[in-house]
């Protein structure tokens, strides 16, 4: 006892020679006391040692040592080689961190905070092991920094914080960080968060789970700035509850079992986004900018899935699904895999977005409510077929469907679908503005119900149906439209007149391969009838105003006419040369110069829409009506 007497009264001395820091070694756990706020140290009965607040059991203790080192307040330095893992706590919250270490799986409950300034504790994880943790509890807010650190637990997460506040997960500067957890564990992921995840910094994060999810928080989860690589997962990629925010950085997300970003309400009831997302619970993803890049193998399921609104306002977003369709037990319905999927609405105002589907029953974006797109670029494809459970249980492969309105009012769309429709709204469709290009083997664009088509530049190309086609009435409203049907009896402009409704063009300019439908209300312009060749290039004029050029497709099945209707007396020239803005995947311009006057006749007069013609009685299907007059 009176050798640590003399001991403790040396580093005194030492201390107060100048040296900067006291080391108080318990095992593997090294406490660090500047000396300059080290005070009065109280050395009691022979058997404790109080620093700082911190008391120790002199028993306990397996060295101590004075040196020149600084140390960081609010710092807590777990490093990581091989089989041991040494924990370095610095002074000012030795009172409040417990650290048990055995082997290299560290452990930590933090106590309160409030006495350090407000600031929160850093945790600062670096080195190599295969079999080891970090494993962190507590009530407060803080920090769990990576910077270099090779981390592998072949019995649970590699990290796993069962503190319910908001943690960040930063990956320093210039620094790659690899996690891998255990298989058939009980983990619910890698990393693991009972609360919040804020996913950040300049580095590199790879994470690879292997028992349930690469990612798990059960609230919501930030990422800005990180570079992170899901490599594997044997369910989602990101699992998250309250919301999802992307705000920056790369995010690519490969080799999982199910979605690559799922995000689901933490309680029953939604609180809808909230300001700041302050205490939200509404299952919403925001994706506001950064590169996001998904590949999903897996039957039936996502890239991105909001089970609230999913709202896409920036960045880079690359997203392919190649799985097959499946049969969903609990919902007794087949489902097919969706690049981006909201059970609520969905909102896009911005980015650019690559969607590919080429699994049965796939398609590229798909919402249960409304679909609103006002901006950004989107080129979206679906290229597989029907997957089919049952008779009365299947999944059709389609590129960009919503079961509620969907409303275009800017952006260009290209939307192509090898065996269904390219863009389908099962309710009201309505489009203002932006670039819209369709291509499907079916209908190229379809409605269940009325179709307003107001404003923007609209091309529907169709192999094997109709170019556009509403369940109600459509109404062209000032919008620029090329729609192209395949032969008779489809029609590159079709509402439905079997139920009573009709098509009513009203304003803007128009031309259609397969011509109108039967009946169609033609007012406030004049429409004219053509012969037309595959693979060339026209220009339609708004009697001498050139209203936009298009190239005629070469589909193997196509109507016999082409309707054309502009405002004033329409006009049109063949071989023109494109000129200006490009648009339709191609097959449209803004501009056009040269090209030979085509002769025009009355519509109703070579149309091919009486008794016997392609809407007529035998023409396939579309109720004949007296043409009304335009």
């Amino acid at each position: 006892m009176k050798r640590i007497l003399f001991s403790i009264v040396a580093l005194m001395l030492t201390i107060a020679a100048g040296a900067q820091t006291l080391n108080v070694k318990v095992g593997s756990v090294v406490y660090q006391f500047p000396a300059a706020d080290a005070g009065d140290m109280t050395y009691t009965d022979g058997t404790t040692l109080s620093i700082m607040g911190r008391t120790f059991t002199l028993a306990d203790v397996t060295s101590m040592n004075v040196d020149e080192s600084e140390v960081t307040a609010n710092q807590v330095t777990v490093s990581y080689n091989g089989s041991a893992a040494t924990v370095y706590v610095a002074g000012n919250v030795a009172p409040y961190v417990s650290a048990t270490v055995t082997g290299a799986h560290v452990s930590i409950s933090q106590t309160n905070t409030d006495a350090i300034d407000g600031d929160e504790i850093t945790y600062t994880l670096s080195g190599t092991t295969t079999d080891g943790e970090f494993s962190l509890d507590g009530s407060y807010k803080c920090t769990v920094a990576l910077n270099g650190l090779t981390l592998t637990n072949p019995s649970g997460a590699a990290i796993n914080i069962t503190n319910s506040k908001r943690i960040q997960v930063s990956a320093k500067s210039g620094t790659v960080n690899t996690l891998t957890d255990c298989a058939n564990g009980a983990q619910k992921g890698c990393i693991y968060s009972k609360g919040q995840i804020q996913l950040q910094g300049n580095g590199t994060l790879n994470v690879a789970g292997n028992t349930a999810h690469a990612i798990k928080s059960g609230d919501y989860i930030e990422v800005k700035n990180l570079t992170l690589n899901i490599t594997k997962a044997t369910k989602d990629g990101i699992n998250c509850n309250g919301y999802f925010q992307m705000k920056s950085g790369t995010v690519t997300i490969s080799g999982v079992g199910d979605d690559g970003i799922q995000c689901d309400l933490d309680g029953t009831t939604s609180t809808g986004e909230t300001t700041d997302h302050e205490d939200e619970d509404s299952g919403n993803i925001y994706l506001e900018d950064g590169t996001l890049k998904v590949t999903i193998t897996a039957a039936a399921a996502k890239g991105v899935k909001a089970a609230g609104d999913l709202k896409v306002s920036g960045g880079t977003i690359d997203v392919t699904t190649s799985g097959s369709g499946a049969y969903d037990s609990d919902e007794k319905d087949a489902k097919g895999c969706a690049g981006l999927k909201s059970d609520g609405n969905m909102a896009i105002s911005g980015g650019t977005i690559t969607l590919k589907s080429t699994g049965t029953g796939g398609k590229c974006i798909k919402t249960d409510g409304t679909l609103t797109i006002s901006n950004g670029t989107i080129n979206a494809s679906s290229t597989g077929s029907q997957y089919r459970y049952s008779s009365s249980a299947t999944a059709s492969a389609k590129c960009i469907k919503s079961d509620g309105n969907m409303t275009i009012s800017g952006g260009t769309i290209t939307a192509s679908s090898s065996t269904h429709e390219g863009i389908e709204s099962k309710g009201t469709l309505t489009v203002t503005g932006g670039y819209v290009y369709a291509a499907a083997s079916d209908d190229a664009i379809n409605s269940a119900s009325h179709m307003y088509l107001k404003g923007g530049y609209i091309m529907a190309n169709s192999s094997g149906n109709d170019g556009i086609d509403a369940n109600g009435n459509m109404y062209i409203q000032g919008a620029n439209v090329f729609a192209v049907a395949a032969r008779q009896p489809e029609v590159g402009l079709d509402a439905n007149t079997e139920g009573g409704y009709s098509l009513y063009i009203q304003s803007g300019n128009v031309v259609a391969i397969g011509g109108f439908e039967n009946g169609a209300s033609i007012s406030g312009g004049t429409a004219k009838s053509a012969t037309y060749s595959k693979n060339t290039w026209y220009g339609l004029y708004n009697g001498s105003t050139l209203a936009f050029a298009f190239k005629v497709p070469s589909n193997s099945s196509m109507g016999n006419n082409m309707a054309v209707y502009t405002a004033s007396t329409p006009a049109l020239k063949s071989g023109v040369t494109g000129s200006g803005t490009t648009f339709w995947n191609g097959y449209g311009y803004a501009g056009a110069s040269g090209g030979s006057s085509v002769t025009l006749s009355d519509y109703n007069s070579g149309g091919g829409f009486g008794p016997g013609g392609g809407g007529g009685p035998g023409g396939g299907g579309h109720r004949w009506a007296p043409f009304m007059p335009f």
